[in-house]
């Protein structure tokens, strides 16, 4: 662990650290923030030891500023009046500064046997677990602020990249961990559905409602309501949506009176809601309402040499599940993770595993990437395999793939079903489907005449 000590001079540090470097503790010294601001380096650290301030507000900001990261205070004279003090200003704990340097060190020690409990108790999902990729680290750190309180948040983050993870992590990690969390795919709920399924309904609201049902956002009571793929929501259900929020309450469909509701909104999309919003496709208010607190999921391709620690977790992980052995990977898979663009994300990565420990018949496993059109890179071209029956394909120098998929859609789908258009593609219906999702091309529905 890592301790950073706040005082105005290093002759504390430097009398501690030999004792905390025996303990596996590493000791910096940094100055006290004249302006009570504190940062980002010291922030990474996992305990801030603070010596007592001549003001206690400026210790309580700086407390405050440095959440969750906790706090101990280092007393001038350590009488009960002034750890009652510290602790009302949020210091998990208090200590004489003028005590021995060898109790200090055990009081350290003790602080940081506690905070390594609790971070094991609370350690985040391997999928989230990083000390190689800084966008990955502040993500832990902000998923772990972001628990602490009851606001909407927003997760934003191309498919596939673990934007439930990160939803289940959020409720996890929060005060209402003891309750559901009611997890609802907004693009998989047909529009005719999607009102009774989140709202409910009385008996004879409709043809076929022959009983009381109550939604999914009243099963979430007292926990967490998670809608996934927001941005397809349909703009009906948006209004009634953007009212359970303002109002905390909802209404059945065919019910005169309306019922409150408490429980905490995570939203997760892989579209641009400000665009959408712009373009009249989602309502701006809404969009203003759940985009309070944002974590951003970085796409794999992003995460640098971490995609070699995740793809070893992977591996360990589906080979429990699998009842195989471990294996390591060969050289050309770990170029591969490198050079290959994983535009399915952790998601792809998760399945190229699973599929090479199945088929593996070496002592090292060997990685390969789908040659699907729809998964494939502009980096991957030489490496395609369609059917005789699919589209011509562009060359080098017009579209890339991805182009090529969007305007294959747009030109197409009026006069082709889904069906259609996948075999002309050499797809499935469902990857198709999933890509529609990728480049925000959900297909339009027919109006009736």
């Amino acid at each position: 662990m890592k301790v950073c000590i706040l005082d105005s001079d290093a002759t504390l540090t430097n009398a501690l650290s030999e004792g905390l470097g025996a303990r596996d503790i590493v000791a910096e010294h940094r100055r006290l923030p004249t302006d009570g601001d504190i940062d980002a380096e010291t922030l990474s650290c996992d305990l801030i030891v603070l010596c007592q301030q001549d003001s206690s507000d400026s210790a309580a900001k700086l407390i405050r500023g440095a959440w969750p990261t906790p706090i101990a205070i280092l007393l001038q004279a350590a009488d009960t009046s002034n750890i009652m003090q510290a602790a009302r200003l949020g210091a998990i704990d208090a200590c004489d500064r003028n005590a021995p340097p060898d109790l200090i060190v055990e009081w350290i020690g003790e602080i940081c046997a506690r905070e390594r409990k609790k971070r094991s108790e609370r350690l985040p999902h391997g999928h989230y677990r990083s000390t190689s990729c800084p966008a990955m680290t502040a993500l832990q750190r902000d998923v772990e602020r972001v628990a602490q309180t009851d606001s909407t948040v927003l997760i934003a983050g191309e498919t596939g990249t673990g934007k439930e993870l990160a939803a289940r992590e959020v409720h996890r990690l929060g005060k209402r961990a003891d309750r559901p969390i009611v997890t609802v795919n907004c693009a998989a709920i047909p529009d005719t559905l999607i009102e009774s399924e989140l709202f409910g309904y009385e008996k004879g609201a409709f043809t076929g409602a022959t009983s009381n049902r109550s939604g999914l956002i009243e099963a979430a009571d007292g926990g967490t309501l998670f809608l996934d793929e927001i941005g397809e929501l349909p703009l009906a259900a948006q209004a009634r949506l953007l009212r359970y929020i303002q109002e905390g309450e909802i209404r059945r469909i065919g019910s005169v009176t309306s019922k409150k509701v408490d429980a905490r909104l995570i939203c997760a999309t892989h579209r641009n809601l400000r665009m959408l919003a712009d373009s009249g496709q989602f309502r701006e208010d809404l969009f203003y309402r759940i985009d309070v607190l944002r974590l951003d999921i970085p796409a794999l391709r992003e995460r640098g040499a971490d995609i070699v620690d995740m793809a070893e977790w992977l591996i360990e992980r589906q080979a429990n599940k699998l009842g195989m052995m471990t294996k390591p990977l060969s050289q050309r898979s770990l170029e591969l993770l490198e050079r290959h663009r994983w535009p399915g994300n952790v998601r792809e990565l998760q399945n190229v595993i699973e599929r090479a420990l199945v088929m593996s018949t070496s002592d090292e496993l060997e990685l390969t990437v789908s040659n699907d059109v729809a998964t494939t890179t502009r980096h991957d071209q030489s490496e395609l395999h369609i059917s005789q029956d699919s589209p011509a394909l562009p060359t080098s120098n017009e579209l890339s793939l991805e182009d090529y998929f969007q305007r294959f859609v747009l030109e197409h789908q009026d006069a082709m079903n889904e069906t259609e258009l996948a075999q002309k593609l050499g797809i499935s219906r469902k990857c198709l489907w999933e890509r529609r999702q990728r480049f925000g091309l959900p297909r339009q529905k027919q109006k009736s005449a």
